[in-house]
C-alpha cells in the first residue's frame, strides 16, 4: 500500500524582471544534467520513500516510428483513491483533482505504481545540454533565443521558463492526429463538437538541422476538420515562433462559406476554440500554448502529486468506453506518483483574459503539463484540466489531447478519442504548412 508522502522541496518564489535578457545557467551548474539529474533536468534519483523510482533511461523500445502505439502495461492499481479516503492523501493532490472527489460522490482514482518511461534520443539529450547555459529569454520571459532542438532551461529559475520547456517539450519531429472532440453534458449526453485530423511539425526539433540555420520556427500546424457535415472542409494553419514578441504567432483560417483562406489573429489567447464548438478557449490546447504575455508567472516550486501518466489504455478505448457521464472511466484511467514543477500564473496590470488566475503542474521527466487549474475573477475555480499523456515510445511521450471539467455546471469536453492509431511520420516540406498549400487543398 502507498504511503502518505511528504511534500517534497521547498515552496520557492522566482520572477523575471520584465525586459531584462536573462541567460542560461553556469557551466558548473549546467553539468548536474550529467550527474544528480537526467539529460532533460529531472531528479535522476528516486525519493526517500521510493514510491517514485529512479530514472533509468526510460522506455525507448515500444513502437518503431510509423507504427501504432498500443498498450503495454498490464499492472494492477497499488490504491484507489474515493470521496471517503482522498483527503488522506491531500499532500499529493491537486487543488483542482481535490475539487473533483468533492464535486462528484463516485469520482474515483486509480493509482498505479511510478513507471519512468520518459526518453528522448542522444542528440536531443546533447542539444538540451547546449541549451542550459546558451539560452536566452527576453521581455520578461516571453521570447527565447540560443535554443535548438532540445529542453530551453533544463535548470528552470523562473515560470516562464518552466513554461518554455513545456511548449518546446519534445514529442517527436512530426505527427498526426486524427480525433474526436466531445462535449459531455452535466446529464451524461455526448454531443460531438467536431472530427478532425491535426498534423503537427516541430522544425525545432529537426535532427537534420542546428541552431545556426534554424529560422525560428518552433511548431507548425494544420488541422481540418471532416465533421460534423456543417464543418467539413475547415482548416486551421498555425506557425509559432520562438520570439513572441518581435513576430507572434502567424495563423490562417479557411471557412468553406467564404471560399478563401484569411489571416486570423484572433486564434490564440481566451478566444474560444472553434474545434471544440467554443466550449473552451484556445490557449487550452495542449494545457497551454502561446504567448505568455497576459500574465504574470511564479515558479512556485517541486511536489510530489499524484497525476496522469502512462493513459495508453485509455487513449486507446473507444469512445463509448473512454466517456462516461461527470468524468472519464476510472478504470481505465491511469495515475502515478511524480514529481512535478507548480507554476501559477496571475493576470497582468492592465491586462484582459477570461481567467484571473492559473496553476499549472509540469512533469519533471518530461515537462509537459499534465494538470491545470483556471480561476474566475471571483477566486472560483472554474475550470481543471488533465493531460492524456502515453508512452510513444519512438523514444519519447505523445499527449492525446486534453480532458478539461467544468467545475461549475459539471460537463466537461474530450479531445482524446482517437479515430485512427497515433503514429509518427514523415517530415513534410515547410511548404506545406503555407496558406498556399491551406488554399490548394481546400475541396469546398
Amino acid at each position: 500500500m502507498l504511503k502518505k508522502i511528504s511534500q517534497g522541496t521547498a515552496v520557492i518564489t522566482l520572477l523575471a524582471a520584465a525586459g531584462i535578457a536573462n541567460a542560461g545557467v553556469s557551466g558548473d551548474e549546467a553539468a548536474k544534467l550529467k550527474t544528480t539529474l537526467t539529460p532533460l533536468g529531472a531528479e535522476r534519483s528516486g525519493n526517500a520513500a521510493g514510491t517514485i523510482p529512479p530514472w533509468d533511461g526510460g522506455l525507448t523500445k515500444v513502437a518503431k516510428p510509423g507504427e501504432p502505439v498500443a498498450d503495454q502495461f498490464s499492472d494492477k492499481p497499488i490504491l484507489t483513491l474515493t470521496a471517503a479516503n482522498f483527503e488522506q492523501y491531500q499532500a499529493n493532490l491537486a487543488e483542482g483533482t481535490m475539487a473533483m472527489f468533492k464535486k462528484h460522490s463516485d469520482f474515483r482514482m486509480q493509482v498505479y505504481k511510478t513507471q519512468r518511461t520518459a526518453a528522448a534520443p542522444q542528440w536531443v539529450y546533447d542539444n538540451t545540454f547546449r541549451n542550459a547555459t546558451g539560452a536566452k529569454s527576453t521581455q520578461g520571459g516571453i521570447s527565447v533565443s540560443g535554443v535548438y532542438g532540445g529542453i530551453p532551461f533544463p535548470i528552470p529559475k523562473t515560470g516562464t521558463e518552466a513554461m518554455w520547456n513545456h511548449l518546446l517539450a519534445y514529442q517527436g519531429e512530426a505527427t498526426r492526429i486524427h480525433f474526436r472532440a466531445w462535449m459531455v453534458e452535466a446529464n451524461g449526453k455526448r454531443v460531438l463538437a467536431s472530427e478532425g485530423i491535426t498534423e503537427r511539425q516541430y522544425p525545432y526539433y529537426d535532427p537534420e538541422s542546428n541552431l545556426e540555420k534554424s529560422d525560428g520556427v518552433a511548431g507548425l500546424s494544420r488541422n481540418l476538420q471532416v465533421a460534423p457535415p456543417f464543418k467539413a472542409g475547415e482548416q486551421i494553419l498555425v506557425r509559432e515562433p520562438l520570439d513572441q514578441v518581435g513576430i507572434g504567432r502567424q495563423s490562417w483560417q479557411y471557412l468553406v462559406g467564404q471560399r478563401r483562406v484569411r489571416r486570423a489573429p484572433n486564434i490564440g489567447y481566451d478566444t474560444p476554440n472553434l474545434v471544440t464548438s467554443g466550449t473552451t478557449i484556445f490557449d487550452e490546447v495542449a494545457m497551454f500554448n502561446g504567448a505568455m504575455d497576459r500574465y504574470e508567472w511564479t515558479l512556485v516550486g517541486k511536489k510530489e502529486i499524484f497525476i496522469p501518466y502512462n493513459r495508453n489504455r485509455l487513449f486507446l478505448a473507444p469512445d463509448t468506453d473512454a466517456l462516461t457521464p461527470k468524468f472519464v472511466n476510472p478504470d481505465l484511467s491511469r495515475w502515478e506518483l511524480h514529481r512535478v514543477w507548480i507554476v501559477e500564473a496571475n493576470l497582468g496590470s492592465g491586462k484582459r483574459h477570461v481567467y484571473a488566475k492559473r496553476r499549472f503542474y509540469i512533469d519533471e521527466d518530461t515537462w509537459g503539463v499534465m494538470l491545470a487549474e483556471a480561476y474566475d475573477a471571483q477566486g472560483q475555480l472554474w475550470r481543471y484540466s488533465e493531460n492524456v499523456p502515453f508512452a510513444a515510445g519512438n523514444p519519447g511521450q505523445g499527449w492525446a489531447g486534453e480532458l478539461q471539467f467544468n467545475m461549475l455546471d459539471g460537463s466537461y469536453v474530450s479531445t482524446i478519442t482517437m479515430v485512427e492509431p497515433f503514429r509518427t511520420v514523415a517530415k513534410k516540406s515547410a511548404t506545406y504548412f503555407s496558406p498556399e498549400a491551406l488554399a490548394g487543398s481546400s475541396a469546398r
